[in-house]
C-alpha cells in the first residue's frame, strides 16, 4: 500500500499539533520526523521532548530518521519517547547489522538510508535484517531541496533485488516529491513517499496530503 509521510521539518511548529491533527482526519496514517545534529548533516532540528509530545496527540505511525553521527546511542532515546520505527544512515554506522538489530530489540522497526553518492550495493548485507530502507533523493540537511532523478535507477536497483531475494521490505524516498513527479517515484517502486513542502507549504495541508495521496494511488493501480 502506498503511503504519504508528511516531514514535520516543514511544519508550522506554532500550528503543529492543528496539523496533524487535521492530517490525521483526513487518512494519514505516518509522520516523518526528521532528527538533524549540525554535524551529520549542516542543520539542527528538534530532539526526543518533541517527538514525546506528539506522542501524545497521536496515533499514527512516527517515522523518526536520524541524520546524526552516533545513532546507536541516540536511537534507544528517541524509541523511548515514542518512535515506531527508526532509520539509520548506512554512512554513520561502521556496525550496520548491529545498530539494525539493536533499534529492533528496543521495540521498534529499523530502517536504513542511503544517501544520493551511496550505491545500493553497499546494502547488500543488510536487505534481509532492514524492516525497510529510504533512499534519499535530495542531499540531506534541508528541506524544500530539488528531486535529484538519479534517485529513481537506484529506487529500481533496490526494487530488483527485492524481487529477486524474496524481500518484502517497503521502499521509502525522501527529498523534492510533489505532484509532478509522484507518479515516478511510484512506478519506480516506491510505497512509503515522503514530503514535506508540497504538503505544508500550502494553504491546506490536509487537502495537499489528500491530492498527492490520490495521485500515488492512482499510479500504483496502472503499476500493477
Amino acid at each position: 500500500m502506498v503511503e504519504i509521510l508528511p516531514s514535520i521539518l516543514a511544519a508550522d511548529f506554532a500550528r503543529l499539533g492543528e496539523q496533524i491533527a487535521a492530517l490525521e482526519t483526513v487518512g494519514c496514517h505516518m509522520l516523518h520526523f526528521d532528527v538533524m545534529d549540525g554535524h551529520f548533516v549542516p542543520n539542527f532540528t528538534v530532539g526526543p521532548p518533541v517527538l514525546e509530545s506528539l506522542r501524545k496527540i497521536t496515533r499514527m505511525t512516527l517515522d523518526v530518521h536520524l541524520m546524526i553521527t552516533d545513532p546507536d546511542r541516540y536511537a534507544p532515546i528517541f524509541i523511548e519517547a515514542g518512535a515506531d520505527q527508526v532509520l539509520v544512515h548506512q554512512e554513520t554506522c561502521p556496525h550496520l547489522d548491529r545498530t539494525l538489530r539493536m533499534i529492533q530489540s528496543e521495540g521498534a522497526r529499523a530502517g536504513v538510508v542511503i544517501n544520493p553518492a551511496t550505491p545500493v550495493s553497499m546494502l547488500d548485507e543488510v536487505l534481509d535484517i532492514a524492516d525497510y530502507v529510504l533512499v534519499m533523493s535530495v542531499n540531506p540537511g534541508f528541506g524544500g531541496q530539488r528531486f535529484i532523478p538519479n534517485a529513481l535507477d537506484k529506487v529500481r536497483r533496490l526494487t530488483a533485488r527485492k524481487r529477486d531475494r524474496g524481500l518484502q521490505f517497503p521502499i521509502e524516498i525522501d527529498g523534492g516529491v510533489t505532484k509532478e513527479n509522484v507518479a515516478n517515484v511510484v512506478n519506480a517502486g516506491v510505497e512509503w513517499i515522503v514530503t514535506g513542502s508540497s504538503i505544508f507549504h500550502t494553504v491546506n495541508p490536509a487537502a495537499a496530503f489528500e491530492e498527492l495521496l490520490q495521485l500515488a494511488r492512482e499510479a500504483c493501480a496502472v503499476r500493477v
